[in-house]
């Protein structure tokens, strides 16, 4: 018999896997996700990925503030799904909501747990320079990330990849994975397996404070960072006073004081190695080569840059 379920998910991550389920036996009472924001110049309130998604398919779309009110669990009780799935919400879930009877609480979680539990797995595996990472599905329980772990995927992360495209790649694997772990509930045939609380480390949120480039980390670091953090929230720099945001980035093999120019090829010395600007983007002006920003601003070898 096919599963009732309500879907949680904001950004596109989500998205391909809401449209598997959408487009597999099972049925989509409700789908939830953050509320409009406010976003760009004009401060125009936009709509979730996740939102939008919902209604050119047609589903039914709610965007609380929050699970704190009586309203909205007792809409979800009167709904009566068997499973909730969530992907990449963007919201803890309160605990009073997880203890509604006899409803599961599953979720799409973008690394191997325990590792990585938190809020931005794809960017710490980045930035830590990992070789592996993959999707867990797992049971959802009051604390961050613990529940037990139903089923996992392992990936390796490519060489030089940005979290553009390995969310792709993982989100993607996340929309097979889904469908496998509600066949198996369906079936009563599903395993959890806790997870080791010893193994476990955290994906905090993003800081505004790791964005901006600090040149006494070796390049490597660097150029996993800006990777990692494209295209958002992005990573910076000034000289002159212009920020700019890095884009497209390569290590090479030359020494210099950490900050400085040290050829006309828009290479910044770090700690150890360097790293090539090779594409990038002015404060308020669209991407381009290097090639085209050095057509117009002339750099200085030796000049040091924050």
């Amino acid at each position: 018999m096919a599963l009732k379920i309500i879907f949680m998910g904001t950004p596109e991550f989500a998205v391909p896997i809401l449209d598997s389920i959408n487009k597999s036996k099972h049925n989509i009472l409700s789908v939830y996700t953050q509320p409009p924001k406010k976003r760009d110049r004009g401060l125009k309130l936009r709509i979730s990925p996740i939102h939008e998604y919902s209604k050119a398919t047609k589903l039914a779309v709610r965007h609380p503030d929050n699970f704190n009110s009586k309203e909205e669990i007792k809409k979800i009780t009167e709904l009566n799904p068997d499973v909730v799935v969530v992907a990449a919400y963007g919201k803890i879930l309160p605990e009073k909501l997880l203890k509604i009877k006899d409803l599961r609480f599953i979720n799409v979680h973008a690394s191997l747990l325990p590792k990585w539990r938190g809020a931005a797995p794809i960017q710490r595996a980045i930035m830590n320079l990992d070789k592996e990472t993959g999707i867990s599905i797992m049971k959802i329980e009051p604390k961050l990330d613990s529940g037990p772990v139903m089923m996992q995927s392992k990936i390796r992360i490519p060489e030089g990849t940005n979290s553009n495209i390995l969310s792709s790649i993982m989100s993607k694997l996340g929309s097979e994975m889904i469908i496998k772990s509600l066949d198996l509930i369906e079936k009563k045939k599903e395993e959890f397996i806790p997870q080791e609380e010893k193994d476990a480390t955290y994906a905090k949120k993003i800081s505004k404070l790791e964005t901006k480039i600090n040149w006494n980390e070796t390049a490597k670091k660097i150029v996993a960072k800006i990777n990692a953090l494209y295209p958002n929230p992005g990573t910076w720099f000034e000289i002159d006073g212009l920020r700019i945001k890095p884009i497209k980035v390569r290590e090479v093999e030359i020494n210099g004081k950490p900050g400085s120019i040290i050829n006309n090829d828009f290479t910044i010395a770090c700690s150890e190695n360097s790293v090539q600007i090779l594409e990038l983007q002015k404060e308020g002006k669209q991407p381009m080569k290097s090639e085209e920003f050095l057509k117009g601003n002339k750099l200085k070898i030796g000049c040091l840059i924050i």
